[in-house]
This record gives structure tokens, C-alpha cells and sequence, in this order.
């Protein structure tokens, strides 16, 4: 089974294609589960450093198994593990050295390193926690993004450490406001923007609720021509709960309201359950609720290359674009 397995790992790596070879981006999915005949396991590799995501309570011995079949296939300087149980979430706050150990589960220790993906460089952190720094299966979606901002305002919200901010400044966009709840992640946003040479302004790098900002925004008249919409499927503040399968139309159409007239939103959602067709529905339901027309422009997704999907095992991420007049 071992053999097996990690024959199955290295038919992964083989079939990334041109990622494997290209020197701009150093980030990108290796294993994506079923589709690539490793079910409830994705893996992640930042220059060289696989991050081993599982999605079930693996037994220690069928955990011990996985690690020994990607340390052969891939030979790494190091390997980091990630629990992503179904309460992996809660989990999270109160058992972290559980569902993210800090220390490897193969290899030296790496406390951050810097990855390309297109060219521009963004801090990560395997041992951070569950999330290291960069979704990877948004890479399409910001390679869209940077061709489309130059000279413009983009509004980043639920920003985390701002990679579009980061990919839209680059594209030569004239101002990126980033939101998002947490502080630490957007300091994290700043070294990104400094890594790459850009200024920071600490204005644009704004600690608070989305839905909070998004009101007094529109109540101050500020508009933006891009707006990005890149929420978590579910997430708890101290003032508010999201879900997206239930709260979208309430968050498209408080983005709606500083979209500047012909500009565009950019609504994305990695909820599995949650179709595109349903989705899309959301979206135009929130637009319409705040009085805007819409015209879709483009519906983008993760690269094929290295997310592969099936009927059995579809891909979660979703990300539909409307220009609002």
C-alpha cells in the first residue's frame, strides 16, 4: 500500500505540468484529493515545502503512512501537517498543536519563507496555524485581477493578508483598501506589499467588521471601481455571524452600494455545497436589493493544472463577476 501510495503522490507532482518548471510561480497544489487519487487529502507546496492537508480523522498509523509516501516521492526539506476535521475550526482555538503542530512532521523546522506565484512574493508561514498565508486556488482569479486594475480603486474586503491588495497594486491600481477583522493578518498584508517594493499607507489597511465598514463607506459617498468579495464560508464576530449559503444577498448588496458606476464586483465563495447557479442567484439577489443593475462579466475558477476535479469531487470555489451601472 505504501508503494502504491507513493506512486500516487508522484503521479500528482508529474501531472502540474508547466508549474513544475516555472520559475515565477513557486506555489501551487499538488495533490487535490480524489481527483487525484488521494482522497480527503490536498497538498499544498510553497517553494519547495509541502503543506499535507487532511479532511478526515486519519488513524496515526494511516497519518504515518501519508507522511512516509511524500517524504519518498517528493524528497522535501520539509513537510508540515494539518487536521481540517469537520470541527477543525473549533478545534482550532483550543487544541492548536492538534489540528496544526508548529513543529514538522518531517524535516527542519520553517518559521516563514517566501513564495512567488506570477512573478510577485508573498510571506509564508507553514507553522502558523491552518491557514499559512495564500489560498492557493485564487491564483486565476488574481492573474484576472491585475489585468484589470490599472488606474483604479479596488476595495479588498476580507482581506486577510491582502494578496489581491498586493496583485492589484502591482497591476497598477491607483489605490487598494484593505478590510478585514483581524490586525495580525493585515500587518502580515503589509510585509506582503513591502516584500514587493510597494508603500504602505496604515490607512489603507483597515482592522474591523466588513458589513460595519461597508455602511460607514456608503454613508460617506466613497466608491471604488473594483470590489472584491472573497468571504470565509462561515465566520463569528463579536457583533455579527456569516454564512454565505444564507447571508450573501445581504453581503452583495451592502458591496453593491460603493461600487462606482461601471465598476465591478468580484463575489467569490468556496462553500462545496453551494452551486454556481445558486450562487450567481445570491449575488443578483443583493445587487438588485440595492438598486443596481448588473451585467455579468466573468465567471473565474481555480486552474485545472493543479486542481483537478470530478463529478464525484467538484470544485468548491466559485467566483462571479458583474459590472453595475
Amino acid at each position: 500500500m505504501s508503494a502504491s501510495l507513493t506512486e500516487r503522490l508522484r503521479e500528482a507532482r508529474a501531472q502540474r505540468g508547466a508549474l513544475l518548471s516555472d520559475p515565477r510561480t513557486t506555489a501551487f497544489r499538488l495533490v487535490n484529493g480524489a481527483p487525484d487519487g488521494v482522497p480527503d487529502v490536498t497538498v499544498d507546496t510553497f517553494s519547495g515545502v509541502p503543506v499535507v492537508s487532511l479532511y478526515r480523522d486519519f488513524t496515526p498509523s494511516e497519518e504515518q503512512a501519508l507522511v512516509d509516501a511524500a517524504w519518498e516521492a517528493w524528497a522535501p526539506r520539509s513537510l508540515y501537517l494539518k487536521r481540517r476535521p469537520r470541527e477543525a475550526r473549533v478545534l482550532a482555538n483550543v487544541a492548536r498543536e492538534v489540528v496544526a503542530p508548529e513543529q514538522p512532521a518531517r524535516g527542519e523546522p520553517v518559521e516563514s519563507l517566501e513564495a512567488l506565484e506570477n512573478g510577485v512574493r508573498f510571506l509564508i508561514r507553514p507553522a502558523q496555524g491552518l491557514s499559512v498565508g495564500l489560498y492557493l486556488d485564487m491564483r486565476e482569479t488574481r492573474g484576472w485581477l491585475r489585468g484589470e486594475v490599472r488606474g483604479l480603486t479596488v476595495l479588498n474586503l476580507f482581506s486577510y493578508t491582502c494578496a489581491f491588495g498586493v496583485v492589484a497594486t502591482a497591476g497598477g491600481a491607483k489605490r487598494v483598501l484593505n478590510v478585514d477583522t483581524s490586525r495580525r493578518v493585515l500587518d502580515w498584508g503589509e510585509e506582503n506589499a513591502r516584500l514587493n517594493g510597494q508603500p504602505v499607507d496604515r490607512y489603507d489597511y483597515v482592522a474591523g467588521d466588513v458589513f460595519d465598514w461597508l455602511g460607514r463607506l456608503a454613508k460617506k459617498g466613497e466608491r471604488f471601481d473594483v470590489v472584491i468579495s472573497d468571504p470565509p464560508s462561515f465566520s463569528t464576530t463579536r457583533t455579527t455571524r456569516f454564512s454565505a449559503a444564507r447571508d450573501y444577498p445581504l453581503l452583495a448588496e451592502a458591496a453593491a452600494r460603493v461600487v462606482a458606476p461601471g465598476g465591478r464586483l468580484v463575489a467569490c465563495c468556496n462553500l462545496a455545497p453551494l452551486t454556481p447557479r445558486r450562487f450567481e442567484g445570491l449575488v443578483d439577489e443583493g445587487v438588485a436589493r440595492a438598486g443596481r443593475e448588473a451585467r455579468f462579466v466573468a465567471s473565474l475558477g481555480p486552474s485545472p493544472v493543479d486542481f483537478p476535479s470530478s463529478p464525484e469531487a467538484p470544485s468548491g470555489l466559485k467566483v462571479h463577476v458583474v459590472q453595475l451601472r
